[in-house]
């Protein structure tokens, strides 16, 4: 039987709003792509709510490596670890919903996950936002948080290449059947595998939609590690996590840099990522924080073009540009041209030389003479 919800206006004007199928699967699909908030990520994991970067509609799967698509997955997301997320829309109506959808998951999971490569992804996503005039690294960081763009889609590609994908299957209503399909496959296997039910209600004008987790059981919860408490970054975590992840001689190269920051008056902050840890050098100059590089424990430096752009000493384009020619000049260091109000980044290891860290430096302590250059110029 239908359920209603109700809905009290301003002025205490009372709707009944009753529950109705979509009209299309189509529509479900559309909405997803454009609210992709109901695929309902903080019930997913309650401690690191998921957060989604839809990546394409109709995402053609083939059969084959360089083979024509043979299947096609209704969406395509990919969350803030980088793991990407294979959605099948069906209508509570469809008599498919039950064996046959599943089957048709696993087949698109199987080949996508064998012959998907995070690059072509990588170029499709961003010829989608230059179709519609956004830019795909900003649309990244707003909707990810993701700053550091190239070791994301590196998480994309490692996840792809060790099957840690997420299968969800979306419905307005999820039949007694699919849930205990999903349950069993959730429990089995490395790649999540939930069902989220997204009832539809209306009322004179009004429509609600009202997101519900299907087949997620503590087992599988705690077997895939869903739940972790969200990571707090500082001096200790973030070095042992580079050296971890990067080896010694990089995590030395970072601690040189650490120490020569603090003993010229900078103020170190660190980001709040989940996966990858942050260590933002900051320069505080007449009480405006001044944003320089940021080093990650993936092991690169990342130079804060984007905000500089909007503060006094590099806000021209020939003071970045100017900027960028120092860097270069740096052997081994070649950053392109377009990235002056983004955020690129090199590899610390280009700085293992102590001639070429030292030379790295001298253009840190410049950036500073310019803020304070602008800052007097400003009084």
């Amino acid at each position: 039987m239908p359920q209603g919800i109700y809905l009290i206006k301003d002025e205490g004007v009372f709707v009944a709003m009753t529950e109705q199928p979509y009209d299309s699967e189509d529509l479900l699909q559309g909405i997803l792509d454009k609210y992709p908030l109901l695929l309902a990520g903080d019930q997913i994991n309650s401690e690191s709510p998921r957060q989604w970067l839809s990546l394409a509609r109709e995402r053609g799967v083939p059969d084959s490596l360089d083979g024509s698509d043979r299947f096609s997955v209704d969406n395509l997301f990919v969350d803030q670890d980088g793991i990407i997320t294979l959605v099948e829309v069906k209508r509570s109506t469809d008599t498919r919903l039950r064996r046959e959808v599943v089957a048709q998951m696993l087949d698109y999971a199987a080949y996508g996950v064998l012959y998907w490569k995070a690059e072509e992804i990588r170029s499709q996503f961003e010829r989608r936002c230059q179709e519609a005039n956004l830019d795909p690294e900003q649309e990244i960081m707003e909707k990810l948080g993701i700053s550091e763009i190239d070791q994301f889609w590196q998480n994309v590609s490692d996840n792809l290449e060790t099957g840690k994908i997420r299968m969800l299957f979306v419905a307005d209503q999820v039949p007694n059947e699919l849930k205990r399909i999903v349950e069993f496959l959730n429990g089995q296997m490395k790649a999540e595998v939930l069902a989220i039910e997204i009832k539809q209600y209306v009322g004179e004008g009004h429509q609600t939609l009202v997101p519900r987790v299907v087949g997620q059981t503590t087992k599988a919860q705690v077997i895939k590690g869903g739940n972790v408490p969200k990571r707090k970054w500082d001096e200790k975590i973030f070095f042992e996590e580079l050296e971890a992840r990067r080896g010694s001689n990089d995590a030395a190269i970072a601690r040189k840099i650490f120490e020569w920051v603090n003993s010229n008056g900078f103020r170190v902050a660190y980001g709040g990522g989940q996966r990858d840890g942050s260590l933002f050098a900051q320069y505080d100059y007449d009480n405006i924080p001044y944003w320089t590089f940021a080093m990650w424990t993936s092991g690169s430096i990342e130079m804060q073009f984007q905000w500089m752009r909007t503060q006094p000493a590099f806000g021209s384009e020939s003071k970045r540009f100017e900027l960028l020619d120092k860097l270069n000049a740096i052997p081994g260091i070649s950053l392109p041209p377009d990235r002056i109000n983004r955020r690129p980044s090199f590899r610390l290891e280009l700085l293992r030389d102590e001639a070429v860290l030292d030379r790295f430096l001298a253009v840190v302590k410049w950036m500073v003479e310019e803020i304070k250059n602008a800052g007097s110029r400003a009084t």
